[in-house]
């Protein structure tokens, strides 16, 4: 099997540089669209396109699944933060970002922080068409990796949910998704040290999903619990969230959007190659929800919905680094790991009173350095390499996070005030609520 992906990697390649040759033996874009090369790479390009669009669903499927576990008063402000995220999110990447974490427009010292945008690049020119490495044009690269690139925020949005001040997120959320993403992106994806040392991440579960899981847990630790998490005598009481339909719908497009986050991440439409990747994907994410089922029913006596869907996306961050190059079976059990390693996560840090909403570290940080660690475990990579790379994302994350978000609380604080955290953020940051015309009644 793992002979067999590589033949198909190779051969995935192999169609891409076919296209990019054609493309640059090409003088303008009308000769390119007659020549035969240009069948294949339409076809790439739109498939690339076609996920660009799935991981934008990702971002209405963190919307509801944070909107869903936490509480009514706060819906409005959760959704506010995450149409900022995505919105702030691409200007960035497109201002800074994009060049930053793939050198090479601007300059060719890749893994070395660029300096400037692509902005003002003539749309006529052919580099822009096919870079060296891709058969799809330079718009596509871009937009598919800006979908990328604004996840990390959204996760730590979750994280952080009912008692952040809104223009200290804002901040927050700009600084990590315009520079520190990229430049971390950069030592694996632009080429940079990681990649030289046999690194592998094939979509994120590092690059992305660890760097925003930890990034998350820095920012939680500074700002403190939510008022009432947690009692003076030390018991945990549960703050639960208002819609568990909302939260549901969130997941399953979550999923959805996953096939377009790794499918896409082959960065060619290679038919064997996309299929197989799906088919991992989809293993890990089933695995993940079966087995948090029955962690949750065996250590909380009671089956969790809540716990079945972080135990689908913690089996879905965890295939996310191999899901092209691990076995079918490795995929299953890859995914299965994930799903009995979110809910004792989970438990733990509200045990030390790590105050997570939505379970984002744990989903994201803890299961992504298992993904990440899995691909060497079982397939042809070196382990420690794997957990060089995924501590490095981690700790730069934590680190990052730990001075940036301590800065902008010791210049302008970052939590709202107790009386407006009760009162609910809707209110307090934006003046209305998510459902003025529903009361609440009890039986």
């Amino acid at each position: 099997m793992k002979n067999l992906l590589r033949n198909v990697s190779v051969l995935a390649l192999a169609g891409v540089a076919a296209a990019s040759a054609y493309a640059a033996d090409y003088e303008s874009y009308e000769a390119f669209a007659e020549s035969d090369g240009f069948a294949l790479f339409t076809v790439n390009n739109l498939w690339l396109l076609i996920s660009a669009a799935l991981v934008f669903t990702m971002h209405l499927g963190f919307s509801t699944l944070e909107v869903g576990l936490t509480q009514q008063k706060n819906t409005v402000n959760i959704l506010f933060k995450n149409v900022f995220i995505l919105s702030a999110g691409v200007l960035t990447y497109a201002f800074w970002g994009f060049n930053a974490m793939y050198p090479g427009f601007a300059d060719d010292s890749a893994g070395i922080f660029a300096m400037g945008s692509w902005f003002g690049a003539d749309n006529g020119d052919l580099s822009l068409m096919t870079d060296n490495y891709a058969a799809y044009t330079w718009w596509t690269d871009f937009i598919f990796q800006a979908m990328f690139a604004a996840t990390a925020a959204t996760i730590v949005s979750g994280a952080v949910a009912e008692r952040i001040k809104l223009t200290s997120f804002m901040i927050f959320a700009v600084i990590l998704v315009g520079f520190a993403y990229p430049l971390a992106g950069s030592w694996k994806w632009g080429g940079g040290w990681l990649d030289a040392m046999g690194f592998y991440d094939f979509a994120g579960s590092s690059i992305v999903h660890a760097f925003g899981g930890f990034a998350a847990l820095a920012c939680v630790l500074i700002l403190g619990p939510r008022k009432g998490k947690y009692t003076k005598d030390g018991k945990i009481k549960p703050i639960l969230g208002h819609s568990m339909p909302l939260a549901t719908i969130g997941v399953f497009l979550l999923f959805l959007g996953w096939f377009g986050f790794n499918g896409g991440s082959v960065l060619s439409a290679d038919p064997l190659l996309v299929s197989y990747v799906f088919v991992t994907t989809a293993l890990a994410a089933c695995a993940g929800a079966i087995a948090s089922m029955a962690t949750s029913a065996i250590v909380l006596k009671k089956p969790d919905l809540s716990m079945a869907l972080n135990g689908i996306l913690a089996g879905l961050v965890g295939i996310t680094a191999g899901a092209d190059s691990v076995g079918v079976f490795s995929s299953i059990i890859i995914g299965a790991v994930a799903g009995v390693l979110v809910v004792f996560a989970i438990l733990f840090f509200d045990k030390i009173k790590v105050d997570d909403p939505v379970g984002a570290i744990s989903v994201h940080g803890i299961c992504g350095m298992w993904g990440t660690i899995a691909v060497g475990i079982f397939g042809d990579f070196s382990v420690m390499t794997q957990i060089i790379g995924t501590l490095t994302y981690a700790i730069f994350a934590f680190v990052f996070s730990i001075i940036v978000f301590g800065a902008i609380k010791a210049v302008m604080g970052v939590r709202v005030s107790e009386e407006e955290e009760f009162e609910g953020l809707d209110i307090g940051e934006h003046g209305q609520e998510a459902y003025p015309d529903f009361s609440i009644t009890s039986r």
